[in-house]
């Protein structure tokens, strides 16, 4: 199976595949299938397929096709571009420290607005289209993620303090699918807002999850950024940990390489970096030899 087309006149219809092929298709993915039935596999979902109709379409179906076959997926969602949209259309300005969003308690409340109004709402809308089957929840709901203040001067911005994954187990067992927001909320009940990659990699520990996948908007980790040709397929986290910091993982690589370090070292089995804008990437990854991105184990 290749992740692209091959190229036709622009407005030509689509080729549908021939029975013959998708029954071929279907085979070489059975093998991938009774390997991950029963298996949790948490699924960060961000970049600009979230903001793509047509991509944020093709997810929810790839997860729906996921559950259908007996893998537990649990999606977890940012909502970056979403806040910025709705903090500019107020006229509220963003500072920044360390490429984090200074969060004061104006921006926390349409943070949380965003998250679990607007992104939970519409990714949950798009899985249950084909079936009842999703639930929006927040990090702050059973106290899902305790968090805490990450420095002061900036703001309602949280780390990870601990996860306490009972409501997603119980989501589980009746066969939902749930879609996490990333507030979390300390003892006093103070709410904060938390990098999804972060929450993701804790989750999936979590949850003793067999995979976390990271959508991102490249195709995977690259030994040199500026080069697809050096795309890294398969590495360690033994060899990948000396990386963070170097220019092979910096910018806002780093959070994504240290969540998927996280869940690795602390019992995932393996953590995957993808290019979500390449349609059904997740079937790509999970069910086929030569997969499509970054594999860390």
């Amino acid at each position: 199976m290749n992740a692209t087309e091959p190229h036709r006149p622009l407005g030509s219809p689509k080729r549908i595949a021939s029975p013959e092929e998708t029954a071929m298709v279907l085979t070489q993915a059975l093998p991938f299938i009774q390997q991950f039935a029963g298996a949790t596999v948490v699924v960060k979902f961000g970049g600009n397929a979230m903001i793509d109709d047509d991509l944020a379409a093709t997810f929810a179906a790839d997860i729906v096709l996921m559950h259908s076959v007996g893998i537990k997926p649990v999606v977890v969602h940012g909502g970056g571009p979403q806040i910025k949209a709705f903090l500019d259309k107020i006229g509220k300005q963003s500072e920044f420290v360390d490429g984090l969003r200074v969060t004061d308690a104006e921006t926390l409340d349409v943070a949380r607005m965003v998250l679990g109004g607007k992104v939970s709402r519409d990714i949950v809308s798009a899985i249950n289209v084909h079936g009842p089957l999703a639930v929006g929840v927040s990090g702050e709901d059973a106290r899902l993620i305790v968090a805490q203040r990450r420095h002061e001067e900036l703001g309602f911005v949280g780390d990870v303090v601990s996860v306490n994954p009972a409501i997603i187990h119980r989501l589980l067992s009746e066969r939902l699918i749930p879609v996490v927001s990333t507030i979390g909320s300390d003892a006093s009940g103070q709410a904060y807002n938390i990098n999804a990659d972060t929450v993701a990699g804790h989750l999936a520990e979590a949850l003793g999850a067999e995979k976390l996948i990271m959508l991102t908007d490249v195709e995977g980790l690259r030994r040199d950024p500026n080069d697809s040709a050096s795309l890294i397929s398969r590495i360690e986290s033994q060899t990948l940990h000396p990386l963070v910091g170097t220019d092979t993982v910096a910018g806002g690589m780093i959070p994504k390489v240290e969540a998927c370090l996280h869940a690795v070292d602390n019992g995932v089995a393996s953590a995957h970096m993808i290019n979500g804008t390449v349609p059904h990437v997740l079937l790509l990854e999970l069910f086929t030899v030569a997969g499509i991105g970054t594999m860390i184990t």
